[in-house]
């Protein structure tokens, strides 16, 4: 019988279940892996921009459309 559960996977590359199993028995299994969701994207990306968006000349090229102080 085919059995289906759904598992992150950590930075170390440990499954880990999203849902209690009992056990999952010895042996061999597919593994398909999905496109991160927007969310997860947007999230891994902002620390990588925030060193751009921080920088004082990005604050200068932007004034213009912030409101009025």
């Amino acid at each position: 019988m085919l059995q289906t559960i759904e598992v992150e996977i950590d930075a170390s590359g440990h499954i880990h279940p999203l849902e209690p199993v009992q056990t999952i028995p010895a042996g061999r299994a597919l593994l398909t892996l999905l496109k991160p969701s927007v969310d997860e994207a947007l999230q891994l990306a902002e620390a990588a921009l925030a060193e751009d968006w921080l920088k004082p000349e990005e604050e200068e090229a932007w004034a213009h459309l912030q409101p009025a102080k």
